[in-house]
């Protein structure tokens, strides 16, 4: 478990309230006739030499509205100008006048007196240990910084000891959960694929498992029907592997083989609900030649036959 208890979040905010209290944070601004976020935003333009207004409104988490009204005031009493941008005439740019500058300034150095003042009463060791605890506290609560994308490894390989049974398993799974296809349907995939091991033919067919860096995502099996045909089975993807190009790696891997063996045509038998793999089929130039209305695996289907000549 990882929750958040009452505890911690009271601790935070004792340790807030302490923080605040004895370094005198706002103490600089509190005999100021301004509010803690216009000296934020002047200290944002004390440090750039010009910077859009978008810019600050992102980096201090500021309305862009909010932010107009304080550009505007600041812009009335002298201590800002605009100028547009050369790269972009529509955008503004903002930076803060001599008169700016110099408002901001005596509020800078009084916040920076009154940390020198509380870091000297520190021993030398403590204040070392003061600023290694900060910088703790800073790299703990930073925003994290997304991992750069790690290219992804997806392999097709030939079935190993356990693919058969993981192929039926996600046929049951993932037809019963999108489809709404009952037992029957997984006990049809069961029998299909035992079907294909118990007759399997080296030279004319094929079955491929799909992985994605190290873990089953699908499958496709070529079996033969005739002497000419072949037919494309058993053709899966998992949730996790879609959008990847991987059912059309798999489509493809049956149609070489097809092709490099000799087969004139290839069939498959499918369902018209199933429209990611019919766009795959339609792609590679299969042609529906039969469509048939049928009630089974607890719902009302359509079978579709689709062929292809090699």
């Amino acid at each position: 478990m990882n929750e958040v208890t009452l505890e911690q979040v009271k601790a935070l905010r004792a340790f807030n309230r302490s923080y605040t209290r004895s370094t005198g944070l706002l103490e600089p601004y509190l005999d100021s006739p301004h509010s803690l976020t216009e000296v934020r935003v002047l200290y944002e333009l004390a440090h750039r030499a010009q910077s859009a207004a978008s810019e600050i409104a992102r980096e201090l988490g500021l309305d862009a509205g909010y932010l107009s009204r304080i550009v505007k005031r600041f812009e009335a009493r002298g201590w800002l100008e605009r100028s547009s941008s050369a790269a972009d005439g529509r955008q503004q740019l903002l930076r803060l006048t001599p008169a700016g500058h110099a408002t901001f300034a005596p509020l800078q150095q009084k916040s920076r007196d009154a940390a020198r003042a509380l870091l000297q009463a520190l021993p030398g060791a403590e204040r070392t240990e003061l600023m290694a605890a900060m910088a703790q506290v800073q790299r703990l609560l930073a925003p994290p910084v997304a991992a750069p994308a790690r290219p992804r490894t997806a392999v097709l390989r030939e079935p190993r000891a356990g693919d058969i049974g993981w192929v039926v398993q996600q046929h049951g799974e993932l037809y019963a959960r999108e489809y709404g296809l009952d037992a029957r349907f997984e006990a049809l995939v069961a029998d299909i694929a035992a079907r294909f091991v118990r007759n399997f033919q080296p030279g004319w067919e094929r079955c491929w498992i799909a992985e994605l860096d190290g873990q089953r995502v699908g499958s496709v099996f070529l079996a033969r029907k005739s002497a000419t045909v072949a037919q494309l089975r058993l053709l899966i993807l998992a949730p996790a592997a879609r959008g990847m190009g991987l059912g059309a790696r798999l489509t493809d891997e049956c149609l070489a083989f097809a092709r490099a063996k000799g087969y004139r045509k290839m069939v498959l038998w499918t369902n018209s609900c199933l429209t990611a793999a019919r766009s795959i089929y339609a792609a590679r130039g299969f042609v529906l030649t039969q469509s048939e209305a049928y009630e089974d695996f607890g719902q009302s289907l359509v079978g579709e036959t689709w062929a292809l000549k090699l």
